[in-house]
Parts: C-alpha cells; sequence; structure tokens
C-alpha cells in the first residue's frame, strides 16, 4: 500500500477557490463528505476573522444549492450544505480512492491524504485531471504492516525484548536472560534480535522525508 499527500490546487470557477482566495486567512476543515450523482454534501468547519461574511458568500454563491447553519461563534462556524462542485468527492469517487478526512483548504488549495494501491493512487491523478484540479505532490511513501517488515519469529524475539526490559535504559535484561527466557541459544537470540533491528533502522530511514529514491518527478505519481 502506499500513503499519499497532495496539495490540490481548486478550479477558479469553483466556488471553494473564489471565498477561499477571498479570505486567505481563513481555514476551512471538511469534517465529513459524500458525493451524489450529481452534487456533494459536507460537513465543514470554518475559522477566521471575518466568519460572518464567508457564510454569506457561500450562501449566495449559485453553486451552493442548501446550507444548514450548526455551530456558530465569533470566530467559527461549522455549516452542513449541497454543492454542485465537489469536485474533489467526484475525483475519489470515480477513481476509487477515498480522501482521509479531516480536509483543510486555505487560500484556494486543499492539503489531502490518501492510502491505496500505486494503481488507484494513479487513477486518482487522471480524475483530478479530467475536473480541472491542479495537484502537486508533497510526499509519497509505502507503508507495509509490521508482519511484512519482521518474519513472526523476528517478531516474537523483539516483543520479548521490549517486555523483559533488553531496550530500557539502564538495560533490565541482559542478552543471556532474553535467550533464556525465550529458550534459545543466545547466538540465535543475537543474530534475530540484529537482523529485525536492521529491518526496522532501514525501514524507519527510508520514510524519512526527503530521503525516497523512488521520488516521483514533475508531480506524476508512479505506477509501480
Amino acid at each position: 500500500m502506499a500513503q499519499a499527500t497532495l496539495t490540490v490546487t481548486m478550479p477558479e470557477q469553483v466556488w471553494i477557490q473564489q471565498v477561499s482566495v477571498a479570505y486567505p486567512d481563513a481555514t476551512f476543515r471538511v469534517l465529513a463528505a459524500v458525493p451524489g450523482s450529481e452534487s456533494g454534501f459536507a460537513l465543514v468547519r470554518i475559522t477566521g476573522r471575518n466568519v460572518t461574511d464567508i457564510v454569506d458568500d457561500i450562501t449566495d454563491h449559485p453553486q451552493i444549492t442548501e446550507l444548514t447553519l450548526v455551530e456558530w461563534s465569533d470566530n467559527e462556524a461549522t455549516i452542513h450544505f449541497e454543492t454542485t462542485a465537489p469536485l474533489l468527492l467526484f475525483s475519489s469517487r470515480e477513481s476509487g480512492m477515498p480522501i482521509e478526512l479531516p480536509v483543510e483548504i486555505q487560500d484556494g488549495e486543499a492539503t489531502i491524504d490518501v492510502t491505496g494501491s500505486r494503481e488507484r493512487l494513479a487513477e486518482l491523478a487522471e480524475q483530478l485531471e479530467r475536473f480541472g484540479l491542479q495537484y502537486r505532490i508533497e510526499n509519497v511513501s509505502d507503508r507495509l504492516h509490521e508482519s511484512q517488515v519482521l518474519s513472526e519469529r523476528q517478531l516474537e524475539v523483539v516483543v520479548a525484548a521490549v517486555e523483559q526490559g533488553y531496550y530500557d535504559t539502564p538495560r533490565r535484561c541482559s542478552l543471556t536472560e532474553l535467550a533464556e527466557h525465550l529458550g534459545i541459544a543466545k547466538s540465535t537470540c543475537s543474530e534475530t534480535l540484529h537482523r529485525a533491528e536492521e529491518s526496522i533502522v532501514k525501514r524507519f530511514v527510508e520514510d524519512l522525508p526527503g530521503l525516497e529514491d523512488d521520488e516521483p518527478l514533475d508531480g506524476q505519481l508512479p505506477t509501480n
């Protein structure tokens, strides 16, 4: 599975671009969203200095067909609405790639996180372009479950080492004591721990920002 963070620039003709650019200091946090056949519904929390004006502008926009004020305060409002231009929702639906919530939108740009296969990521990129959404990739990396990083035996030894205090400072359990606890030879215990530590450290380093050797260029998502 791959995880990616994308910054998506909304088209100028879309209401959220127009409103968020008009109020660049405001933040629009999408808490929940669902696409319909020709429209979309969303629950959005707005924070900023001009919340009243922002809500009025959204209400008056022709792409908003229904709006309900859920919560209200001086610098924050939560609204539920229907829009005829839920381009991110349509892109997600057509690609089969769920967008993780919440999504934050500010000054015409949305930051989205997605998790799925490389093929689905590539399809999402195609759908974003189809709906006129420009995007840039902030990061993309493969995420593996711990069972895929370590063998079953390595995982068993590492868990026992943590539980027995082998990695504590000061150490509460020696390598000899850990091996006796597991019922294995000291040399076997040492070799298993070393291989597990190697896998864990390498996976950690591979996930550090800016160190991915296969980082996609020119804003294109890799397909394999």
